[in-house]
């Protein structure tokens, strides 16, 4: 029986990472992958997705320079996009460079679906492999297909096919108005595709402020992408050219292709996991603090349902590779979790909204302010749509959630994220010097109104002190 020190079973993006950081440390780790090593994020999610959003961005801004500095005129070609994601960005979904470079750092590569036959033991294709010191499950998610009437019928594209389209169709409905059915569908718009977003839920990004989905909607107006929300898709039907939608309100809408972005699902069948002692009953592995699963045996990422985030795949594999080393590993604390949406306006959000701190019994303050009415964004101009949103607590004056919509909106997460981590009050924010002008610095033009003592402050419409 094939025997080495650690199983990391699933190695995708975390799974990868903890094998790396094990066999760093002397371990000696067996890989065990179905699909690609390196995972969703690497091939089909973050990397290449970020890549489209880049250059569909670079045609936005294009555009906005007409009459800024001249007359410009933009023409895209999307064969060119298709083929650098294909062979710069993904590696033509190919990951030999991905062993190779796994194999090189001394770990043994198994390609299969892996099953726990015990509490140490794993079996691919008849052949069982074993740890002498534990196992980590990171076998992550699958996009959650709706079981919508006729669906099953039409030649309907998940975020895999999305990825590697090579010929944008005329139409395109994208059933889910989340991050990703959000992103890509402004790429694809922005490359001259007919879009129509529809939500089942009240408004798109439904997971954030209402602030944050109102300037994206708007974003989404201006650029005539339809978005529908409210309303759910009651059955699809169509033939090789046209898809057809017919929506809770009587009406229908149609596309030449269907995108299904209805976030993603956690598949447990045939892990095995009750020959380890794990109840799977729940749909997720239950772990704790450690990212112990069962004595042995660890989980991190999508499994967990902890945050179906990349980075808190990360995080969690940082914890579990400390504690399977003996270390002594700070408990996994998911109260300050940053999160980003690559749309233009970006969207970047970190801890309660504001709906959620008054649902879970907190006094706040509340301060918005429109980017536009900030120095930087008024400095921006075109392409300055955006809203700065922060949720206080009245009694400790310290920041439950903030919301920070526009150019850059997310990296302004690094600052407000170690501001709520440490718990450091508003008012030493608003005595910070901040460097002028940025997009940072508007940070301290909006919650400078708590130094003032206003409860609430909306301040939609103000200009900095420069009119046209």
């Amino acid at each position: 029986m094939p025997t080495s020190d650690v199983i990391v079973l699933g190695v995708g993006t975390c799974g990868e990472d903890a094998a790396l950081r094990l066999m760093a440390k002397g371990l000696s780790v067996t890989g065990i992958e179905a699909r690609l090593l390196g995972g969703e994020c690497a091939y089909f999610a973050c990397i290449p997705t970020k890549a489209m959003i880049r250059r569909a961005n670079l045609v936005a801004e294009a555009r906005r320079a007409d009459g800024l500095v001249g007359t410009v005129d933009v023409s895209t070609d999307w064969s060119l996009v298709a083929r650098q994601i294909r062979d710069e960005v993904t590696g033509g979904w190919v990951d030999s460079f991905a062993v190779d470079r796994f194999e090189g750092a001394g770990g043994r590569f198994v390609r299969g679906r892996g099953r726990l036959t015990g509490p140490r033991t794993v079996a691919v294709d008849g052949v069982e492999y074993e740890a002498s010191r534990g196992i980590v499950i990171a076998t992550g998610s699958q996009p959650a297909i709706p079981p919508i009437p006729g669906l099953s019928d039409v030649d309907y594209w998940t975020t895999h096919d999305a990825i590697q389209v090579e010929d944008l169709p005329s139409s395109l409905i994208v059933l889910g108005g989340g991050a990703v059915g959000c992103e890509l569908g402004q790429v694809f718009a922005r490359f001259g595709v007919n879009v129509t977003i529809i939500e089942g839920r009240d408004r798109i990004l439904p997971g954030e402020d209402p602030v944050a989905s109102s300037a994206v909607a708007e974003a989404f107006e201006a650029e005539g992408i339809q978005v529908i929300a409210g309303v759910m898709v009651q059955q699809v039907s169509g033939d090789d050219s046209t898809i057809t939608a017919k929506l809770s309100d009587a009406t229908e809408v149609s596309a030449d292709r269907l995108l299904v972005a209805t976030g993603r699902r956690v598949v447990l069948d045939g892990l095995g996991l009750d020959a380890a002692g794990i109840d799977d009953s729940g749909g997720v592995i239950a772990v704790n603090e450690r990212l112990q699963a069962a004595p042995g045996i660890w989980a991190i990422g999508d499994v967990t349902g902890l945050g179906m985030f990349t980075h808190v795949a990360m995080y969690q594999g940082s914890i579990a590779v400390a504690d399977l080393l003996g270390q002594e590993p700070t408990p996994a604390d998911y109260s300050v979790l940053p999160r980003a949406t690559f749309t233009d306006p970006e969207v970047g959000s970190v801890g309660l909204t504001e709906a959620e701190a008054v649902e879970a019994g907190h006094d706040v303050d509340v301060a918005v302010k429109q980017l536009g009415a900030t120095f930087r964004g008024w400095l921006h101009r075109t392409g300055n749509g955006g809203v700065l949103k922060f949720v206080v607590d009245r009694s400790t004056g310290q920041l439950l959630g903030a919301t920070s919509v526009g150019p850059r909106g997310a990296e302004l997460l690094g600052m407000l994220t170690v501001m709520m981590k440490t718990s450091m009050p508003v008012s030493d924010l608003i005595d910070m010097i901040h460097a002028f002008p940025t997009f940072y610095g508007g940070v301290g033009e909006a919650v400078g109104a708590f130094g003032r003592g206003v409860g609430r402050v909306l301040d939609p419409d103000t200009t900095p002190m420069f009119t046209d």
